[in-house]
């Protein structure tokens, strides 16, 4: 209730005082703020803003009077410098006749003593004026400002140009790089002649990622300045692949605590280099404390702020400093600026009150006549006192940035009103083809000549804004380096140019960087090394993707490059090396005459097949005699000639597969066995039609089963294997195939069979053919001696049939090239049972029993006659 009544109050108060206004026409102010400020008085008015103080102390609040204006502290003669550039750029202006002829530019700049608060106050005086009264109230003639040249801070530019933006006031900063003042919908009039913190990010990720730099630290200011880079850099070291390690927010109130926890966590972080956004006040503290702690072993990366700040370049910090590399804005040149700062001298005009604080603190003086105690009394101030044997960073311009930024802002503005008074009526860019009127110029119509201006500075740098106000970017490379007299030196070491070609947009001297570690190298900050070729990156559970274990590719799976994601799986005939780096041919697999195993089934098929040969040259030589005539001599000639082809058979299975040789392979084992079987058959027959024959009763029973009839059944069964032979081979022919089922590291080159089926047929007629010879040869075992050669079939069909028997299993259960070995194991093997049990004994009586190769001895007549 009691804050309803207050407001209404309030509200009735300013009514009552705005129709006073209204009825007296005149506008009076309603008070002043206490402000330290520097003023020229011209045609044209320009506004400024700079920090010529770091601190402001702020009275206590007793809520029963009217606080005390809060006063500034720690004069900062750098900044003094970047106003007293403002004041020298009008200057210079004022007496170019090419530039504003018959125009005098004069300015008000204020204090704003780092705090927003001051700031806000400051730019409400430039925009409303200082005048006692006002009373042209239907606002004819220029605004008390044109437009502001400032702020530098990013959190005080974003408050005033929110205000400004609503009346179109320009404000060109030279020191304000918060990336979100590119918003041209929340900042319409807002220009600057320093880069935006996302080209400062950018140029400082691109350090980061040149010396390999992905585990970092990350301290940042507690202002808008230091919050939207912090943002902005998580997501730049993101897409390059880096880390943040720790990210800390330096105090606003420099709360010792807090900044102990901060050097805390820098101590206990693995990583060696720290990235910083921040202003001098807010970093002085931590700097403190660091060389309090004796911090040592950091890489540290300054922003812009604070990267050639002389604050820090004292012999007490060096040993934590030194080999900072800092972005910095651009170094400019500006003649006659040297003199111009030598030249300034203090008046008693309160409203150039700024040059007589620069003088005390200059001189260790005071301007006041009753003296001020502090360590002592100090003594008067002349006024006279010679600035040329001072050396301070107020006159040094060998490292003009942000005074040089100053300047290029007061010319951006002194060139957009030029063009605005070069305009010809009528062909205006405003209403009604309309020009501005210089005597009655609103700080809009500057706002769009302003958006166009096109000049190049003395120095030889171009001055332009982008749709967004924005400059162009171009930054320096520092390094702090050990001077002369043990403090820090800052030295130029590179640039970063966002306008150079792709490749060369940053350019370092890395010869001239000092790196303050004992090997005088780059450190080197990752959280995990580098996983070489023929590993792959796997995250750690619970920390940033820099932190991961390197674990090798699999089998078949290779990394060509340092820290894969993935393994890539090698094509289907590749397979990877052994450090998984390259994908090379897989090991072809076959049966080949050059390994151990094809040599020694070449060697015992080479043997049987001239065993084979003996025993048909022995038969060949003995082919008269009893034994050899025995049962058709006929049959076992071609019983050789068949063993022989299924030894020789033996070489097709050999070798790379080609595809004559698998379709001749199974075709002429088939038609081999077949021709082997089928003749052992016929003299199986043969052998129960002699006995049969020996009887009475069946005396006719070789009548139909002669020589003739025998060679007919043999070349009947053979052709009924070469008719399956054909089909199959016509229908679905064996081929090549590199098989990689049986081993993923290697291709095992075999012939597939193509039809199961017709290779089944194939073996089933052959073991058909063995069955019936061998039931045949069994049921014929007990016949009288001297038909003894039944015995020998049986034994040899055994011997074939258990072979084969034994075949299937092996062969199913053998990979590869041991499938085919396991196959020619059971041709020589049954072709030596067949060789061995049939022929041995023949060969043993006609070689070493010579006397019982007789008729006799075959009919058993001889121990009968005995």
């Amino acid at each position: 209730m009691w804050i309803t009544l207050k407001i209404c109050l309030y509200m009735s108060f300013n009514y009552i005082s705005a129709a006073s206004v209204l009825r007296s026409g005149i506008c009076q102010l309603q008070g002043h703020f206490k402000l330290n400020g520097m003023f020229q008085d011209g045609d044209l008015i320009l506004g400024g803003l700079f920090e010529v103080h770091f601190l402001t102390v702020f009275p206590e609040l007793s809520f029963r009077m009217e606080p005390e204006p809060p006063y500034c502290e720690q004069f900062d003669k750098a900044s003094f410098q970047q106003a007293q550039t403002m004041a020298f750029a009008i200057d210079e202006i004022n007496k170019n006749p090419n530039l504003l002829p018959n125009i005098t530019l004069g300015y008000h700049i204020y204090d704003n003593c780092v705090k927003l608060g001051v700031a806000f106050r400051a730019a409400t005086a430039l925009i409303s004026g200082t005048e006692e009264s006002f009373s042209k109230l239907n606002c004819v003639g220029p605004p008390p400002v044109i437009a502001i040249v400032g702020d530098p801070g990013s959190t005080h530019s974003i408050a005033i140009s929110s205000v400004l933006g609503l009346f179109r006031v320009p404000m060109v900063s030279y020191f304000a790089t918060c990336s979100c003042l590119s918003d041209r919908k929340k900042y319409p009039s807002f220009f600057r002649t320093i880069p935006s913190d996302a080209f400062q990010v950018r140029a400082m990720v691109k350090i980061l990622k040149h010396f390999g730099w992905t585990w970092v630290g990350l301290l940042y200011s507690d202002d808008d300045y230091g919050i939207h880079a912090s943002q902005s850099f998580h997501k730049d070291v993101q897409l390059f692949g880096g880390c943040v390690s720790f990210s800390e927010m330096l105090p606003r109130d420099n709360n010792r605590r807090d900044i102990q926890n901060i050097v805390g966590v820098i101590q206990a972080s693995t990583a060696r280099v720290v990235v910083v956004f921040s202003t001098e006040a807010y970093l002085l503290p931590l700097m403190d404390e660091v060389a309090l702690q004796n911090v040592k072993g950091r890489q540290w990366i300054a922003s812009e702020a604070w990267a050639t700040s002389p604050v820090f370049h004292t012999q007490r910090l060096l040993p934590f400093l030194g080999g900072t590399l800092g972005i910095a804005i651009r170094r400019g040149e500006i003649h006659g600026l040297h003199e111009f700062l030598y030249y300034l001298r203090p008046d008693n005009n309160p409203r150039n009150n700024m040059v007589r604080i620069f003088w005390e603190n200059m001189f260790g003086c005071s301007f006041d006549a009753r003296g001020r105690e502090v360590e002592g009394e100090k003594k008067g101030c002349s006024g006279q006192e010679d600035l040329n044997n001072t050396e301070t960073p107020y006159t040094d311009v060998s490292e003009l940035r942000a005074s040089y930024n100053a300047y290029k802002a007061v010319y951006a503005l002194a060139h957009a009103l030029h063009e605005l008074t070069q305009c010809e009526e009528g062909r205006g860019p405003f209403s009604g083809n309309r020009c501005a009127n210089i005597t009655s110029l609103q700080p809009w119509q500057v706002v769009h000549y302003l958006q166009k201006v096109n000049f190049t500075t003395g120095f030889g740098d171009h001055v332009s804004f982008d749709e967004n106000g924005d400059a162009l970017a171009i930054y320096d490379v520092m390094n702090w380096q050990p001077s002369s007299d043990g403090a820090i030196r800052v030295s130029t070491v590179g640039v970063v140019d966002e306008g150079a070609t792709a490749g060369k947009v940053l350019t370092l001297n890395e010869d001239k960087i000092f790196w303050n570690f004992d090997n005088k190298k780059p450190p080197w900050s990752v959280c995990s090394e580098s996983c070489p070729p023929g590993t792959r990156r796997a995250m750690k559970k619970g920390l940033p993707v820099c932190c991961f274990d390197c674990l090798p590719c699999g089998d078949g799976e290779i990394s060509n490059t340092k820290d894969a994601i993935e393994c890539t799986t090698c094509p289907n005939e590749f397979w990877s090396n052994p450090n998984k780096d390259l994908c090379i041919p897989k090991e072809v697999e076959y049966l080949s005459y050059e390994e151990p195993l094809g040599i020694s089934l070449t060697t015992a098929s080479l043997i049987g097949t001239c065993f084979c040969a003996l025993v048909m040259v022995i038969f060949s030589h003995h082919r008269s005699t009893p034994v050899v005539r025995a049962n058709n001599s006929e049959l076992s000639f071609l019983l050789l000639l068949s063993l022989k082809l299924c030894f020789l058979c033996v070489l097709l299975f050999i070798g790379q597969p080609q595809l004559w040789t698998c379709q001749l392979r199974h075709a002429v084992f088939g038609i081999s066995f077949v021709l082997c079987v089928s003749s052992i058959l016929v003299k199986t027959m043969v052998v129960i039609a002699v006995f049969k024959s020996s009887r009475p009763e069946g005396k006719s029973a070789m009548k139909w089963f002669g020589v003739a009839q025998q060679r007919g059944t043999v070349m009947a069964l053979t052709a009924l294997q070469v008719l399956i032979c054909t089909f199959w081979l016509s229908t679905a022919s064996p081929t090549p195939y590199k098989n990689s089922q049986y081993s993923t590291s290697k291709i095992v080159y075999e012939c597939a069979i193509g039809s199961v089926a017709g290779f089944s047929i194939l073996l089933g007629y052959i073991g058909l053919l063995a069955a019936v010879s061998f039931l045949l040869a069994f049921l014929a075992r007990n016949l009288p001696d001297h038909f003894n050669e039944a015995k020998f079939i049986t034994f040899s069909m055994l011997i074939f049939c258990a072979v084969w028997i034994a075949f299937v299993p092996a062969y199913v259960s053998s990979p590869g090239k041991y499938a085919v070995a396991v196959e020619i194991f059971a041709i020589l093997a049954s072709s030596f049972g067949l060789l061995v049990a049939i022929f041995a004994p023949k060969c043993y009586i006609i070689l070493l029993h010579p006397e019982r190769n007789t008729k006799k001895a075959i009919m058993g007549r001889a121990t009968q006659n005995k």
